[in-house]
């Protein structure tokens, strides 16, 4: 059975609280196998028969809105998405891996809202478009960033959830470890 990541976003900010331990139980309850979470912060890790990303997404954000009251956006990646948007990343071998992000997207990048977005910034960071997600170097550090994620999202007109690049590293190898 192929092993997925679910990235959630805005779980544990805005009020939308909720326990790793109650996250895993819903996965279980729902007939996914193999359940794990890594860096607490909305990346579960599971077993499922083949399926394309979308229908996992849409039945995870349907869990997320029945079980738990609240809309996340929900994005699956299989081992070999996540290696290939680490390996994508231009700045992943020359950036500070807390710095580099990818804002993994429900869609593929719009041309017309990337140069939106590159035009509308106001910061030093670097961007480039990647497969159903978008790479920042933050560069002097996303608290000081307006490039954030509804600035982000309205200009590309797709929902997504970001995640630094020593994040992905550890789920990638978590991922590695119990295919092992």
């Amino acid at each position: 059975m192929p092993r997925y990541l679910a990235l959630f976003g805005s779980i544990n900010v805005g009020g939308n609280r909720l326990t790793m331990a109650d996250l895993r139980a819903a996965f279980e309850a729902e007939g996914f196998s193999n359940v794990e979470t890594v860096v607490a912060s909305g990346n579960v890790l599971f077993d499922h028969e083949e399926r394309p990303d979308e229908g996992l997404e849409d039945k995870l954000a349907y869990m997320m809105r029945h079980r738990f009251g609240f809309d996340s956006v929900a994005l699956v990646r299989s081992r070999d998405a996540l290696a290939k948007a680490i390996a994508e990343n231009p700045w992943a071998a020359d950036g500070q891996e807390n710095f580099v992000h990818t804002l993994f997207l429900d869609s593929e990048v719009d041309p017309d809202g990337f140069a939106s977005l590159q035009s509308d910034r106001s910061g030093p960071e670097r961007l480039a478009a990647g497969d159903r997600a978008l790479h920042i170097d933050y560069c002097a550090g996303v608290g000081e960033s307006k490039l954030v994620g509804k600035f982000i999202e309205r200009r590309l007109g797709a929902r997504g959830t970001a995640r630094n690049l020593r994040s992905m590293k550890r789920i990638l190898a978590k991922m590695d470890e119990s295919t092992a």
